[in-house]
């Protein structure tokens, strides 16, 4: 038996911020961790997918409280909005789990002009990390996590498109986000160490766990080839509660250490209980990842 749910330490006490928790790996985030005390604040662009998952989570009346702020990651001014909020709100945060996303969507744009899986995934976090950092600097153990999944093995950063303005490919954008996700967690380890913070950040990703997020792949292109693909493999998914393990075991276990990548630990990373698991080689290029940061800084900045 490998570590679960049931091995994580007790969260009294502890804020953790949450992105896209009103379904699928941040509910099931949320849910672990408020059943262990802490307070769960669920960031999420729909209030009403928001407050249904806030009631569900409430339903359990042990544990910790359960708050809402609105964030929409494709739109950075909603971001510093989210950021400031919980600042006014509570003053301090202990955990923040960069998990939401979106996958393969046809071409399409943030309110910054910046292609949506990339704009979303990496930028909007980056930005929304960033902006929470000095809420994260003086707690006891603060953890950044940022979630990431297998598409960062044959991701590729566009360096001269980052935005795929010309020749557009659903699924080599998901992995330049996915790969850019893994880089900015370990470049921002990398830079919080040299600062002598205690904060650490980590990545984790899901293996291949039933989420929202394939049925709005496919059904947002209505490719039948993808369908069946999907449906030939249903069988290897494990459910969200699994999926969620890599996150929250990089998020509490008292053994996981800024830098570290976790991933279910069977049949190459698809499923399991979390384990140390191996990042994409360009992640482990410092070179590369300062140069994803810089570029990311005149992204959001711009």
């Amino acid at each position: 038996m490998g570590w679960s749910a049931a091995d994580i330490p007790n969260q009294q006490g502890r804020i953790a911020l949450i992105t896209g928790a009103n379904s699928g790996l941040g509910l099931e985030t949320a849910r672990a961790l408020k059943r262990c005390g802490a307070t769960v604040v669920l960031a999420c662009r729909s209030p009403r997918k928001a407050e249904r998952a806030k009631q569900e989570l409430l339903q359990e009346r042990d544990g910790g409280a359960v708050d809402l702020v609105g964030l929409d990651l494709a739109d950075l001014t909603s971001v510093q909005k989210a950021a400031a909020t919980v600042g006014e709100r509570y003053g301090c945060l202990d955990l923040l789990i960069n998990n939401a996303g979106v996958m393969a969507p046809p071409r399409r744009t943030t309110a910054q002009g910046h292609e949506l899986q990339f704009g979303v995934n990496h930028l909007g976090h980056m930005a929304l990390t960033q902006a929470l950092m000095p809420l994260l600097q003086n707690r006891p153990d603060p953890r950044v996590v940022t979630v990431t999944s297998g598409a960062q093995y044959f991701g590729k950063i566009r360096w001269d498109d980052p935005s795929w303005s010309k020749g557009y490919d659903r699924y080599g954008a998901y992995g330049q986000s996915k790969l850019a996700n893994v880089m900015f967690a370990l470049e921002l380890d990398a830079r919080l160490r040299e600062q002598g913070s205690p904060i650490r950040s980590l990545a984790a990703h899901p293996g291949i766990a039933r989420t929202e997020l394939q049925p709005t792949a496919i059904a947002s292109v209505g490719n039948r080839f993808e369908a069946l693909a999907y449906r030939l493999i249903d069988p290897l998914f494990q459910g969200a509660g699994m999926g969620a393990l890599p996150q929250l075991h990089a998020a509490t276990a008292a053994t996981a250490q800024g830098g570290e990548h976790y991933g279910p630990e069977q049949f190459g990373g698809l499923r399991g209980a979390p384990a140390l698991c191996r990042v994409a080689p360009a992640a482990n290029q410092p070179a590369e990842r300062q140069r994803l940061w810089s570029l990311s800084e005149q992204l959001i900045g711009g």
